[in-house]
């Protein structure tokens, strides 16, 4: 197996075999994630990927989950996935499962009709960056998409049967935008109807763009309390039966995990009983990634 850079994935693919299919990540621009920056983004051949996939198919006897990595692998052509899932079906029998990170801009690249084979062959679910329903934080933040880009995207991935994973990230609107960053997450991703939504909370490193900006008084950072309060309003307007939320990632002061929209009560009052101190909350050293 051949690897390039720091290679990142989804918690729930711990225990996958990771191939990269592309180097990088398609958008790169973004102020606040540090995650492809080293990296300059290409498509790698699909020979180099079968290689690989032959390679692991030497390696390991049993495989039943495969993440197509790295930052936006949907990007590359169609006829080129469909090869690697082919390859799949026919090397990997016992494979359950085939994932990948898809960009909304790459989801919209995709005709219905391409999305649609490439869940015959394969693709089981897509894990999609939301970050904020708020237009003007993810202006600020270079996401390079709006919200409505957002909900068309998850509209078709969804429309072809490809199960949908969305994260959106806690304080991206600092202290100025926090309310709108919160309702408007919220009434977004209602819109979406994603399978998962995976909700971490800010971290910063000093060589993003975004810490200069904290740096010079231009973005304030919220405070732990604040996070869970922006937390609580963003669960308020949430409306999405039967999707499994999670805020257990490393980066989260309190975790909290349901099904929406029946524990969404229950997550508002483990938020008001940390509001008020009464539920330990996890220390910064403890957020360490």
């Amino acid at each position: 197996m051949r690897y390039e850079g720091m290679i990142y994935r989804p918690p729930s693919e711990a225990y996958s075999l990771i191939v990269q299919v592309t180097i990088g990540c398609s958008q790169n621009h973004c102020i606040f994630c540090n995650m492809f920056k080293e990296k300059s983004f290409r498509i790698r051949k699909a020979k180099e990927v079968l290689e690989d996939l032959q390679d692991a198919r030497n390696q390991y006897r049993h495989v039943e989950k495969i993440f197509l990595a790295d930052g936006d692998a949907l990007v590359c052509k169609t006829q080129d996935l469909e090869s690697i899932l082919h390859f799949i079906q026919g090397k990997f029998p016992e494979c359950r499962q085939v994932t990948l990170y898809g960009s909304p801009r790459s989801i919209l690249m995709k005709d219905q009709e391409e999305l649609d084979k490439l869940q015959r062959l394969g693709i089981s679910m897509i894990y999609m960056g939301l970050e904020s329903g708020n237009d003007g934080v993810l202006a600020y933040m270079k996401k390079g998409v709006t919200a409505q880009e957002m909900i068309e995207a998850a509209h078709k991935v969804k429309k072809a049967g490809i199960r949908l994973s969305v994260t959106a990230i806690s304080g991206l609107g600092g202290r100025k935008l926090w309310k709108d960053h919160a309702k408007d997450t919220g009434l977004v991703l209602s819109e979406m109807k994603p399978d998962y939504i995976g909700l971490l909370t800010l971290m910063i490193e000093e060589s993003l763009p975004l810490a200069d900006k904290i740096r010079s008084g231009e973005f304030e950072l919220l405070n732990p309390y604040d996070i869970l309060i922006e937390t609580k309003e963003m669960i308020k307007y949430l409306d999405c039966p039967g999707c499994l939320f999670r805020s257990n990632h490393a980066s989260n002061y309190v975790n909290l995990r349901g099904t929406l929209n029946q524990d969404k009560e229950t997550m508002i009052h483990l938020l008001d009983e940390a509001i008020k101190g009464n539920i330990h909350m996890k220390s910064e050293w403890m957020r360490a990634l």
